[in-house]
């Protein structure tokens, strides 16, 4: 939003500032680009016309759907023969001829409408647009020769009425560049548009604004991309076209004057809207941390808390950490260290087992030669008599039970 108090008034014959006249508070409303965007969608609605397909579209026959038992579909079909059209499919919208799905009618909604104090919140924010160089500049005007925006000019320009004094004047005041360029961008649209009375695309220029029409809207209106609107009734269509903010405005010192009356201010009513004020922004200054980090602010806010002596202790496997584990289970220590001595031992004694029977010594407790014997002999038998009954067996049996008695 603008915030100076004080805008420059351009002379026509020079170009140059002539006097000074004050701002008025309505650039100092609040920017509210999703409202303007909003507003507008619903706005350009409402120069719709209704149109329809005709109601008896895809009807025009007296089709009969030939039934089961045929070894056809069930959609009606065109009666007579003859001709090909005769047993086509007919009124259904996957028919060739037949009518499309949800046609479109004259009943629709085409139009909406708008809360009255929203439009005029989204009329002021694109106002207060307007005198932001780098929201117009945004847009894609040709500012950089333009002394001073908002742009105002002395009454005398309400006067004119031909259109080679209004581009001497544009040229003057740096303006003629933003007309250049909506010039060299008329282009032939693309699509059926060409058919239907918009055959050519145009870029948007200046918007010149005025108290009195003393001639002006003639001398201006010719200009390719420049628009003239009264001030008396500002178009959000007008100050943002397609719900972009940042028009370049182009103002006459009485219309700019005026705004104040029309607008009212955040303290004083408007004279021609019956009880309005302009909106309040929800924050004056929108420098957050400068905000927080005032004397003011921190004077009266609690002290910063100190920071925690200890943390939180993190979360240890005790199947992983032996010290955790011997916090739940003192014997874990114990039983570790018995694993630990019994594994160095059956180590140890797999060793010397290997190395005995490297050196092909006898490994383990020695065998009785009575034990010995008496498996030989059962060995033979088993080899040499088919008929072996098991007697030699038992008397080891019985001799294995004396011995261990």
């Amino acid at each position: 939003m603008a915030a100076r108090p004080m805008v420059s008034v351009l002379s026509l014959e020079t170009g140059a500032p002539a006097e000074q006249t004050a701002l008025p508070a309505v650039f100092s409303a609040p920017i509210r680009p999703d409202l303007v965007r909003a507003t507008h969608t619903h706005m350009s609605k409402n120069k719709q016309q209704a149109h329809a397909v005709f109601m008896r579209a895809g009807h025009q026959t007296a089709a009969e759907s030939w039934g089961t038992g045929r070894a056809v579909s069930r959609i009606p079909r065109v009666p007579g023969g003859g001709t090909h059209r005769a047993g086509q499919g007919a009124f259904g919208n996957m028919c060739r001829g037949g009518h499309m799905f949800a046609p479109s009618k004259t009943w629709r909604r085409w139009h909406r409408k708008i809360n009255i104090n929203q439009k005029r919140y989204a009329v002021v924010s694109a106002l207060a647009a307007t005198a932001v160089p780098a929201l117009v500049m945004a847009r894609g005007h040709r500012i950089e020769q333009v002394p001073e925006i908002p742009l105002v000019l002395n009454d005398e320009a309400e006067a004119l009425t031909k259109t080679g004094k209004a581009v001497e004047v544009l040229k003057k005041i740096g303006a003629f560049t933003d007309t250049e360029k909506c010039k060299d961008s008329k282009a032939v649209r693309r699509g059926k548009g060409k058919m239907r009375n918009r055959r050519y695309t145009l870029r948007k220029g200046p918007l010149v604004i005025f108290g009195e029409n003393n001639g002006i809207s003639k001398a201006f209106r010719n200009l390719p991309g420049v628009e003239v609107a009264s001030v008396n009734s500002l178009n959000l269509l007008q100050l943002a076209p397609g719900g972009h903010m940042g028009r370049f405005c182009i103002w006459t010192k009485s219309a700019f004057d005026r705004l104040d009356a029309i607008f009212g201010t955040q303290t004083k009513e408007s004279q021609v809207k019956k009880g309005y004020k302009l909106p309040r922004s929800v924050m004056a200054n929108g420098d957050l941390t400068r905000l927080i980090n005032s004397d003011e602010i921190q004077s009266v806010v609690r002290p910063q808390k100190a920071a925690p002596a200890k943390h939180a202790p993190l979360k240890k496997n005790p199947l992983k950490n032996l010290g955790v584990m011997l916090k739940l289970n003192p014997y874990a220590k114990a039983a570790r260290r018995i694993e630990i001595t019994s594994s160095t031992k059956n180590a140890a004694n797999r060793a010397d087992k290997l190395s005995k029977l490297k050196a092909g010594q006898a490994v383990g407790p020695k065998k009785d030669k009575k034990v010995k014997q008496v498996g030989k002999d059962f060995y033979k038998k088993m080899v040499v008599d088919s008929e072996y009954q098991g007697q030699d067996y038992d008397e080891f049996a019985s001799w294995l039970a004396t011995s261990k008695q």
